[in-house]
This record gives C-alpha cells, structure tokens and sequence, in this order.
C-alpha cells in the first residue's frame, strides 16, 4: 500500500515522532509511506517523496518537522486547487494529515464532501481540538513556558515590578492555564473569560504589598473590547495575533491602574521549538502508529485520539467542528490559586 503522509499548520514539537511511528508502523504491513512537503500545498504542488528509515529512525527527539509545513488552505485559494489536490491523492492509497483544527478541518471537508481516503492525526500545542484528552505539542509548549515565567520572577522579584508573560493561544486558554497554574502566576488572562482588569489590579496591589513583584500570564487571544475590531486575516480567516500586542496592551493597563512598573515578555514562536518532552514523544509516536492502523482497518474519516491513556479514534467532523476551550471549572482552579 502507498501512504501519503502530510504535516500541516503551525509547527510543534511531537510531529516527527508522529512521522516516525507512522513510518515504523507502515514498515510492518510492508507499506510504502510518502511524506508530502509543505502541508496541502505539496498536495496542490505534487511534492512528495519516498521516506527511507534513515529518514526517521533518529527524530523522535527533534522539534519541527522534516516534511515542513504551511497554512495553505485549498478550500480558500485559487478555485483549481481542491481539484489538484483530489487528482493527486489519487497516487496513494490513503493518506495521513496531521494538523490542528484548520489542517484537519480541510482532511475532513475532503472526506465528506468527495469521500478521500485520509486519516487525521491531532497536532496543536494550544490543545483545543475536541475528542481527545491532549494533543501533542502542548506538553512541551506548557514546559518552555514555565521556564520562561521562573526565569521572569527571578526579574520581577529583584526589580519589584509586574512582570507581564504573553503566551500562545488563539481561541483556547490552554497554554495559559497550564502555564500560570504550574509557574504559581498571580493573575491569568484567557480568551475565553472577560478580563475583570479592576479586580486583577486590585489583587496585584495586594500581592506588590505582600511580595514586592507580581506575574500575570496572559493568552494572546483574551479580547479587549478597546482594542478589539477590524484585523488582518490568514487563509483561515484566523486574526495575525502579533499585530495586537496583548501582552504589552496588559502591561499598560497595570501600570496606568496601579502605579506599579510593569514590563511584558513575549515568548512567541519560541514555545512551537526544541526537542519535544517525554509526553509529547510519546503521544506523537502513538498517534503515528493508530494513524496506520486506521487506513488498514478501513476507518477512514477518523482522527487519531488520546482519551483517558487509550489510543482510539473519533470522526474528523466532530474533533474538528467545536473547539474544547477553558471551561469554568478550570477558571474556578485557576482562582483558587489567586491569594
């Protein structure tokens, strides 16, 4: 059997372990796996080629991807590309997407709507896709993050300031929660709780009294209704975050409201880098592996997913058409930490 196998989205560390495991697990069948570069604009481009275990067999422990990636979107673009990409599956006889909402959202349309032969394997560090517990990438992006918030105390300690940290997080406050419930932050900011800025600031006088220093961990994706309106789009129709400063906008606002220096670090791109931790590996490799174990059971139009510490799956359309995001019961965690 010819697979194709595609990585798609923003990178994160847990991808070539994912490639790895499908790669091991198709050498069992006696598969062939093709690795597609670039996302879906290799299925538009034509550009693949045949993975060899001297490919693989050493990136378990390397972040990226070596297939690359992209955000094309081929529902979106040039009204030629669905149809290239449904001829050139044609090559294979199935094919492995692994992405977050936007990659697989595009594997699920193709399964639907023309019936495609493709599997889905869950990546995204902002963990929000539905029917698994966690997605790979996530566990690493949380630890840099951490690192980054400890290194910052030590800052916001010796200067007696608020130290502001913005992290990754579109639509779901994941990474955030994570990051500010395991680095003991003082306040956390989410996309999907209103920011109460008077109790926030409120709460840091409290704690600059008590302490000296202050940390506030805010997603890059909490809305500000001052700042909130018309933004550049990707081929998504996704908001480019970087144009609108959350982190610095926070900082602002606490030192407008409290008197209190406050600086803002922006960790960015840094949290998609390095090698994955041992979470991550593992899950990616697993993943991989049900991938491959999928298309020989004929499942096609499911996704790969973690749930409890089984692997199983679970159809693309429902993993990808609700987003999981932060719900209450996190939030009331979160606050309970805020003393």
């Amino acid at each position: 059997m010819k697979i194709g196998i595609l990585t798609g989205g923003g990178d994160c560390p847990g991808l070539n372990p994912a490639i790895r495991g499908a790669f091991m697990k198709a050498m069992d069948h006696g598969d062939e796996l093709f690795g597609v570069m670039d996302g879906w604009k290799g299925m538009i481009n034509v550009n693949t080629r045949q993975l060899t275990l001297s490919d693989v067999e050493e990136i378990i422990g390397k972040g990226g991807t070596i297939l690359g990636t992209s955000r094309t979107n081929p529902f979106k673009n040039d009204e030629n590309d669905v149809p290239m990409v449904l001829e050139n599956m044609k090559k294979f006889d199935a094919l492995i997407a692994i992405g977050g909402e936007d990659t697989l959202g595009v594997a699920s349309k193709l399964y639907k709507q023309y019936g495609t032969r493709v599997v889905g394997v869950p990546k995204t560090m902002d963990n929000d896709l539905s029917c698994t517990d966690y997605t790979f990438g996530f566990d690493t992006a949380v630890t840099v993050a951490v690192d980054a918030l400890e290194r910052l105390r030590d800052t916001g300690r010796s200067h007696r300031r608020i130290m502001v940290l913005e992290v990754m997080g579109r639509h779901a406050g994941w990474v955030a929660l994570f990051t500010g419930i395991a680095g003991g932050a003082d306040w956390i900011l989410l996309p999907e709780i209103e920011p109460d800025i008077e109790k926030m600031c409120e709460h840091l006088r409290v704690i600059k009294q008590r302490k000296n220093y202050g940390i506030v961990v805010v997603s890059e994706g909490t809305k500000f209704a001052e700042i909130e309106g018309e933004q550049e789009v990707d081929a998504f129709g996704h908001v480019i975050l970087k144009e609108k400063g959350i982190g610095e906008y926070t900082a602002k606002i606490i030192e407008e409201k409290t008197g209190i220096e406050t600086r803002v670090a922006v960790i960015g791109h840094i949290q998609r880098g390095g090698a994955p931790t041992l979470f991550d590996r593992m899950l990616g490799t697993r993943v991989g592996v049900k991938a491959v174990e999928l298309i020989h059971e004929g499942k096609f139009g499911q996704m790969a997913c973690l749930v409890g510490n089984e692997i199983t799956s679970a159809p693309l359309e429902a993993a990808t058409s609700i987003l999981k995001t932060v719900e209450q019961d996190w939030w009331k965690l979160a606050q309970t930490m805020f003393k």
